[in-house]
């Protein structure tokens, strides 16, 4: 799930030895631009989206760069420029950091080297601080400060996301914590759906789908370009778990993965949000591989929360508004007041 930010994330990966220097570039972009094109008709999540105006006009400014860059840095400055104000989110071209498979092989034991998730106190109140969704490590600090939640008592939880911008499986334990109860969270909708439907997935289309189990994003990304349908369901913990009163912070950059938590939360009913609509960037994204030792990260399945429907585009709405930088203290002062 995506979740994405893992683009810019997995670029720990030039630390391992285990990846292969990309090959070497000639300075001709035009097959770039070409690949890029396929790729996206191959493998993005709607096909239709790629026929409206909007993608249109940036496929053509594609090729277009692609004949008149005059190397790989012309042309992802190119790229970027072009995709600035894209119709879709998670779209990223990058320097490959070693092959699409070996990127894919790394990606469920990627560690962020700490600090993706920290934990803090205001009297009782205890501040988990998540920064990130992607790393190993990020999961076991959130495991952690649960545990030292539970050890400690806390009579409430603030759960800042106001600076995460997505990432990849550390939603799971984040969410599990503080549910009492399962929860169908929503579905990823891939191109096989929208290749034979032009409408959302329904309830009945959803019922007797199973649920995705594993969470691993290697598999992940494999089965989602296959299933037409891949439902999201947490199940709460058996240890460790808070059942007091949870408050989550977000803002316009609480993006992808960092959002499929806020709505989760939001929708089992165990969390107030405050601050401002996220970011509306809520797709999966995976890797695949160009020539001149570039790579292209595009979305392949759009996600739907059972509560409040489509996220991209549309963000996650707080249950009280306010600035972002104020919300810590809105939720402080709600807590106050009991």
């Amino acid at each position: 799930m995506t979740l994405t930010f893992l683009a810019a994330g997995l670029l720990a990966l030039t630390q391992s030895s285990a990846i292969a220097e990309p090959g070497p570039a000639t300075g001709n972009m035009q097959p770039v631009a070409d690949a890029i094109t396929t790729l996206m008709r191959d493998h993005h999540y709607n096909p239709e989206e790629l026929d409206a105006p909007a993608y249109q006009a940036i496929e053509a400014a594609m090729l277009e760069l692609g004949a008149v860059a005059t190397g790989r840095d012309d042309f992802l400055a190119g790229f970027r420029a072009i995709w600035a104000d894209a119709p879709f989110s998670h779209v990223v071209l990058s320097e490959a950091q070693g092959t699409a498979e070996q990127i894919a092989a790394h990606v469920d034991s990627l560690r962020i080297g700490g600090g993706g998730a920290t934990l803090g106190w205001r009297g009782e109140t205890a501040i988990l601080t998540v920064t990130t969704m992607m790393g190993q490590d990020t999961i076991e600090e959130i495991n952690a400060a649960y545990a030292e939640i539970a050890t400690q008592g806390a009579d409430s939880l603030v759960i800042d996301l106001r600076e995460n911008g997505g990432g990849a499986f550390a939603v799971l334990p984040l969410v599990r914590h503080v549910i009492a109860e399962p929860l169908e969270a929503g579905i990823f909708v891939s191109q096989p759906w929208n290749a034979a439907h032009d409408r959302a997935p329904t309830a009945a289309d959803i019922a007797g789908t199973p649920s995705w189990e594993g969470w691993s994003l290697r598999s992940f990304w494999q089965a989602v370009q296959v299933n037409a349908l891949t439902p999201i369901r947490f199940d709460p913990v058996t240890e460790n778990g808070f059942d007091g009163p949870v408050y989550v912070l977000i803002s316009a950059t609480t993006a992808s993965a960092a959002e499929l938590a806020a709505d989760a939360l939001k929708a089992s009913g165990r969390a107030t949000l405050i601050g401002e609509v996220t970011a509306g960037q809520m797709l999966s994204q995976t890797v695949f591989d160009l020539p001149e030792g570039l790579q292209l990260w595009l979305p392949i399945a759009d996600y739907y929360s059972v509560a409040h429907g489509r996220i991209e585009g549309e963000g996650v709405a707080p249950d009280i508004l306010s600035e972002a930088d104020q919300a810590d203290e809105l939720a402080f002062a709600l807590i106050d007041e009991g």
